[in-house]
């Protein structure tokens, strides 16, 4: 059974198209990534299957409701967590959990259990008297979970839940995810952090309102027709501009102290890139060719993009 569908989903805002038919299903039980740099779409996407946000065309089927038609029936059902999650700053963490369990109407029997597993689950045990407006920004994205999952919501929406976040507390909250997951809970996350993609069962990348690629990340990597050469210098930075210059820049990538080469021939490339780098007296190390990251395969797609017309 698909956790939610999409058929030719569009949203338009006076001129631009946010949401571009997209046409998408998810399956219940697993974590779904929705990945794209800023701009992508992923916002809108979210509010439309939440049903805070009517489409200008198309359908959405949330949990087997209509996303116009049986919008109340979704809220009820669904735990959605915004980039600005709407914590009340003035109030202690567990005054914001008894709010949102107010809203959702959760009875004081449930409540009591409910809330003693959610500040266990969450971390926030210690914190319970402290204002949100304290917390720091990994905690406050804990409470704005934890405020998400006081109805106990058979899917999960998380707007880009990290964006910000030090690197620790984006590692623990991925594993509250993982322990939601093996709770039943079906997850769809929107990020712009291709790292956080490899830990989803299945992708979707977005660009410009458009659904470029979906699947599991290995079968989006196997999208990627080109080889990829890793190239170790001494100057990595410098490196990658001399291939930028030489090669394109949508061929070459800065990936912390490597370089990576996306390249249909890459004998002749190799050869080319070590006298490329000779030439501009940069020591190399190593020139070998390795498995894409996602990285690759994101910018090698919407290259191809680009050649077909679609965005100008």
């Amino acid at each position: 059974m698909d956790a939610l569908r999409t058929e030719n989903l569009t949203k338009i805002f006076k001129r631009f198209t946010a949401v571009d038919r997209l046409t998408l299903s998810v399956p219940a039980g697993g974590i779904f990534g929705l990945v794209g740099p800023d701009g992508a779409g992923k916002t809108t996407v979210m509010r439309l299957l939440a049903a805070v946000m009517i489409p200008t065309a198309g359908e959405a089927w949330v949990l087997g409701h209509h996303s116009v038609r049986e919008a109340e029936r979704i809220k009820e059902r669904i735990g959605y967590m915004s980039q600005r999650f709407g914590l009340y700053e003035d109030l202690t963490v567990i005054e914001n959990i008894n709010f949102y369990s107010d809203i959702y109407g959760v009875t004081a029997g449930r409540r009591r259990e409910t809330v003693r597993e959610l500040l266990s689950f969450s971390g926030l045990e210690a914190f319970q008297k402290r204002r949100a407006g304290d917390l720091s920004g990994g905690m406050k994205q804990k409470l704005g979970l934890a405020c998400a999952l006081v109805h106990r919501p058979a899917l999960l929406l998380l707007d880009e839940p990290t964006n910000g976040v030090d690197p620790v507390s984006r590692r623990d909250f991925w594993r509250i995810l993982y322990r939601l997951l093996a709770e039943g809970v079906t997850i769809v996350v929107s990020t712009a952090y291709l790292d956080e993609a490899e830990r989803c069962g299945r992708i979707g990348l977005m660009h410009k309102g458009r659904l470029l690629a979906t699947g599991t990340p290995a079968d989006v990597k196997r999208l990627m027709k080109e080889t990829i050469l890793e190239v170790r210098a001494t100057v990595p930075r410098r490196a990658a501009a001399v291939l930028k210059d030489a090669m394109g820049s949508e061929a070459v990538s800065l990936f912390g102290d490597k370089v990576h080469v996306a390249t249909d021939v890459p004998g002749k490339d190799t050869e080319m890139v070590a006298e490329l780098l000779r030439k501009e007296r940069i020591e190399v190390g190593d020139i070998r060719p390795v498995e894409p990251e996602l990285e690759d395969v994101f910018v090698s797609v919407l290259a191809k993009d680009r050649e077909n017309g679609i965005h100008g």
